[in-house]
This record gives structure tokens, sequence and C-alpha cells, in this order.
């Protein structure tokens, strides 16, 4: 059966305000059609990311995964793979794909990082972590230009690398917790080792239990901030190339995790408790000053709105 696309955007856009909620905000305060195309992005984004994270036997989930890549593939015009007809997202797709340069081969970037969690790959240096986080969060940088009609990818995706990275680790630091509940470690190894520290989620338990490890892990996180720090002022370079409202949609995704990590840098010791959040309140804030400070911005030559 058919979808029709209006509908299969409805979908898309459900799925997105429903369960990207730091992205959501950012995603309304584009133009009709480019939230659209890039709601539909994040809802296949999130359908890898619901594969990795599921109940399945990881032989079951790195098939599905495949799966997932091979339908994608065929939107970017690979022979075979699995026909968008009867799924809103993939129907989606294929309708942004008529009208927005989006690299969707980057889809597999970001299903190499699911696999590698699946396999439960553990990371020893920063470089090694760093390649896993460009797969998952550059991969989305990548899609997103290609809806912000991106008019210097060489730069602009390099920027929006730096940018992913940042959100990246402040998600890894955010998670540290659930991740070791779910068994996966993404700290490097010889970042842990610095701070006299070892996660082994094979032990049970609670990480870093005792005083002395959860003062070693508060200085952990505060040398993992300034990594982060570091990579969003870079990365925020991105928002001049863009036209005002993906400018927009950008900061306001950066602007909400940049606050957050700065929330995680002044009590280290509430990941460890629970899940460190921002209020719907201080987001909509966020949201409202990426985009009035957009709004006062000299437009570029030949820029959209």
């Amino acid at each position: 059966m058919s979808v029709d696309v209006e509908e299969a955007y409805r979908e898309c856009e459900r799925i997105t305000w429903s369960q990207a909620r730091n992205f959501a905000y950012g995603i309304r305060l584009l133009p009709p059609a480019k939230r659209h195309a890039l709601a539909a992005v994040y809802a296949f984004a999130r359908r890898i990311d619901d594969i990795g994270d599921g109940t399945l036997p990881a032989g079951q989930k790195i098939a599905e995964l495949e799966q997932a890549r091979e339908a994608v593939l065929c939107l970017s015009g690979t022979p075979a793979g699995t026909k968008a007809e009867g799924d809103p997202v993939l129907t989606a797709l294929t309708d942004v794909a008529k009208y927005f340069a989006v690299p969707m081969a980057a889809f597999g970037e970001l299903i190499d990082g699911c696999v590698a969690d699946v396999r439960g790959t553990r990371y020893e240096t920063l470089d090694d972590l760093l390649y896993y986080c460009k797969c998952v969060a550059g991969s989305i940088g990548r899609l997103s230009l290609g809806v912000f009609c991106a008019t210097d990818p060489e730069i602009q995706e390099r920027l929006a690398d730096e940018l992913g990275l940042a959100l990246q680790l402040t998600n890894i630091l955010r998670d540290v917790r659930e991740d070791y509940q779910n068994g996966r470690v993404y700290l490097p190894a010889e970042d842990l080792a610095k701070f006299g520290l070892g996660l082994d989620p094979a032990a049970g338990g609670e990480p870093f239990p005792d005083p002395a490890q959860r003062a070693g892990f508060g200085a952990l996180v505060e040398f993992e901030a300034g990594r982060a720090r570091e990579r969003y002022a870079t990365g925020m370079r991105l928002l001049p190339t863009l036209d005002r409202r993906s400018a927009a949609c950008a900061g306001a995704m950066a602007g909400i995790y940049r606050r957050l990590l700065e929330r995680i840098a002044a009590d280290p010791g509430a990941v460890l408790r629970g899940r460190t959040s921002l209020t719907a309140g201080e987001k909509l804030r966020v949201a409202a000053h990426a985009l009035a400070g957009m709004r006062h911005r000299p437009r570029r030559p030949g820029a959209g709105s």
C-alpha cells in the first residue's frame, strides 16, 4: 500500500517531535520544506538508533541495520534494495532526495557506528573515539548540510564534524551511567587511566562507587568538557556560513547541548545519579535566542531565508 507524501512527512514530524526532543527545538525553526526534510532525516536516524539500542539478539540487530543500509542506498540510486512503498519514512526520504542534495550514503556511517555499538566496541584512545563520533554525529551533520543547502561543502563539512563531535562528547558524559548499565563504555581507556579510573560493566553495580573514584571522575569530566568546549568554539563557526533560518536551527541544537555540557561540568556527580537534562522552558529560551540572533544578522548575498 502506498503512502501519501504529505502523510509521510507528518509521520516523520511526529517521530521527531516525540523522540528527538533536543533536536526538535532547532528543526522547528526551519521554513516548511526544510523542516519536513530534516524531520525525515531524523526519523530514519531514529530508526537506526532504535535497532542498535533495542532488545533483539546482536546478530538480528546487525542484519536489520544492514537492511536499513540497503534501503537507504536504494534512494541514492544504488540498484536493488527495499522499496519505499508503504514505508512513510522512506517515502518521505525519497521525496527529500528529489529536492535536496542530501548525501543519503552518510546514513551508512551512522549504521557503521551502531554496528560498533552492537559489537561492544571499546575505545582505547581519543582518536579511536573521534572516529566513532564522526560516524554517529558527523554523519548527521553532513545529512543536515544537504537540507541546509550548503554553499561551501568542503569547509562546512569540516565545521559540522567539529560541532557533531562536541555534541557527541556531551552525550557521552551525560549517559555514562546509562551506557555502563547497558554494557557500553565510550570514554577512552587512556583517559580513564589518566585519572586512575576503570570501567568494567561486567562487574555490575554502579560506576565509580567510592568517593575517591567519584573525585577522579569529576576531574575526568572537566578534562573531557574542555575538549568539547574547544570543538563547540570551532564548530559554531559554521553558523555564519548558513542562511539565517538554517543557522538558527543549528545554533539552537548546539546551544542546547552546550548548555547541557556546562550543567554536567558544574555537577559531574549528577550524571552518576540519573539523567541530566534541561527543562522544556530552558530549551525554548535557547531556541528563541538562536532565532533572534540570526534575525539580526546581516543577510549573506544569495542566501535564502
